[in-house]
């Protein structure tokens, strides 16, 4: 049994990030058994930058899945290179919690850069549209919540709510093909959750 313990630091992705890895699970690990705990919701700077609260909720995620488990750190990258900050919070991850697995993965620039990967695939969900122009580069807008919003015909865009509605319809392997740091998080979850189950002794 893999059991799944994820840090995330927004509302949006604590309803969001469940509904997307059950559906990965469902795509690419089908015969595998996941159980996807609730997130852990943190505040990104003071996760970061109090080691107190960086080993607390490492300590609690670890506690929640157990020694078989594994934790999953989820941040927006913002303007920090997600290559480098993601290879330090790992290697500060793993001194906490010296005996779980963990990874890190860093949505570039944030969790809705996804939903832009997979743009054509959210036409006419809960009022986006997608007429095809002006579509980016996924990983290069600073503000990718504005790019959304601003594609919304029915409402402002919410992240409690369109999140995790978007999450639950967006082409995956359209996201997987166009995000960089998508294909990260698929391939953690595909190592993670196919690893061998260690050996007893004789």
């Amino acid at each position: 049994m893999n059991k799944l313990a994820s840090i995330v630091e927004g509302d949006g992705e604590v309803a969001a990030l469940p509904v997307l890895l059950r559906r990965l699970s469902l795509l690419d690990t089908p015969t595998a058994s996941s159980t996807v705990l609730p997130p852990i919701r943190v505040r990104r700077d003071r996760f970061l930058n109090r080691e107190e609260e960086f080993a607390r909720h490492l300590l609690l995620a670890g506690a929640k899945c157990g020694e078989a488990g594994w934790v999953l750190v989820l941040l927006d990258a913002d303007d920090d290179c997600p290559v480098s900050l993601g290879a330090t919070i790992l290697k500060r991850s793993r001194t906490v919690l010296p005996h779980r697995r963990v990874s890190v993965v860093l949505a570039n620039r944030e969790y809705e850069s996804w939903f832009i990967a997979a743009a054509k695939s959210l036409d006419g969900h809960r009022g986006f549209v997608h007429d095809g122009q002006d579509e980016p580069d996924p990983d290069r807008p600073r503000n990718a919540k504005e790019w959304i919003e601003r594609r919304m015909s029915s409402h402002a865009y919410r992240e409690t709510t369109d999140q995790a509605a978007f999450s639950a319809v967006m082409d995956l392997d359209l996201a997987r093909q166009r995000s960089r740091s998508f294909r990260k998080l698929c391939a953690e979850w595909h190592r993670q959750v196919t690893r061998p189950e260690p050996t007893s002794g004789p």
